[in-house]
């Protein structure tokens, strides 16, 4: 799917159509610290096995592709639901 870098939308915090730089969602490092991280290796230590069941295939051919909306004139940045595509190209 095509996007284009920038489109005009809602901006909630200017309250009203600004134009807004569209970029591709990416998730930031998982912190090893963190109290869910913790827990998790907690509950896979020992016996009994594994807490949450491995995927060992993958059934879906896609993954959900998040944009990140930007605005140009206060910089707010808001998350748009994500869309199933093989293929996302900003252009």
């Amino acid at each position: 799917m095509k996007a284009p870098k920038e489109v005009a939308t809602y901006c909630p915090r200017c309250r009203a159509h600004r134009a807004h730089a569209i970029s591709l969602y990416k998730a930031g490092k998982r912190r090893a610290l963190a109290k869910g991280e913790r827990h998790h290796e907690r509950e896979k230590k020992g016996y009994g096995g594994q807490k949450y069941s491995l995927q060992r295939e993958f059934s879906k051919t896609t993954k959900k592709q998040t944009l990140k909306i930007k605005c140009k004139t206060c910089g707010y940045i808001r998350h748009k639901e994500g869309i199933r595509l093989k293929k996302l190209v900003i252009e």
